[in-house]
């Protein structure tokens, strides 16, 4: 029951990675096109540098949830690499419940009069020529959170089952890691 579980937030972790990677390619073809347009037809567009900002944070916000499930997060290996499979999980399972997800709700419930107040008073650019609707990229803060917790619980699901011995852990190779 516990690997359907995980399997299903799995999948969401993933689209919300596919969404993030097709971002990234619209935002390259955007930087490729203004600056295009900029050096070498002397026609640079403000809605089209701020379209750049606004698709990376996009970019950002939406691959944290993915990059959770990814195990690609960063954090203090010192003590944790020499960790059985089960302390890392219970280490897993704790940060997540104890700091992650109270925090992810902390911020969905903090940004969501941010959303409200830049939709209510109808916000757009400071630049002439940027883009309407700021309340638009503004809504993602609270979303990409959302996506944050549903992912969480996938990967408190997947520590525990790592915990039970259900799940092997998950493999990370020493050679990946730069050492300095």
């Amino acid at each position: 029951m516990l690997l359907k579980l995980e399997n299903f937030f799995d999948r969401f972790s993933n689209l919300m990675g596919w969404i993030a990677g097709f971002l990234n390619l619209v935002m390259l073809i955007n930087v490729f096109y203004d600056s295009i347009m900029r050096y070498f037809f002397n026609s640079g567009s403000i809605a089209l540098q701020e379209m750049e900002w606004h698709l990376f944070s996009v970019v950002f916000l939406f691959g944290m949830a993915y990059t959770l499930k990814e195990d690609g997060h960063v954090r203090v290996d010192i003590l944790y690499d020499r960790f059985s499979p089960r302390w890392k999980a219970i280490v897993n399972i704790g940060g997540a419940l104890l700091f992650l997800i109270p925090l992810s709700l902390l911020i969905i419930e903090g940004s969501f009069w941010y959303v409200n107040e830049a939709f209510a008073s109808g916000e757009i650019s400071g630049d002439p020529g940027g883009l309407s609707y700021r309340w638009l990229i503004k809504s993602v803060i609270p979303a990409s959170f959302v996506f944050l917790v549903v992912s969480a619980i996938g990967f408190v699901l997947h520590n525990i089952n790592i915990f039970r011995g259900i799940e092997a852990p998950p493999v990370h190779h020493i050679e990946d890691k730069a050492i300095l």
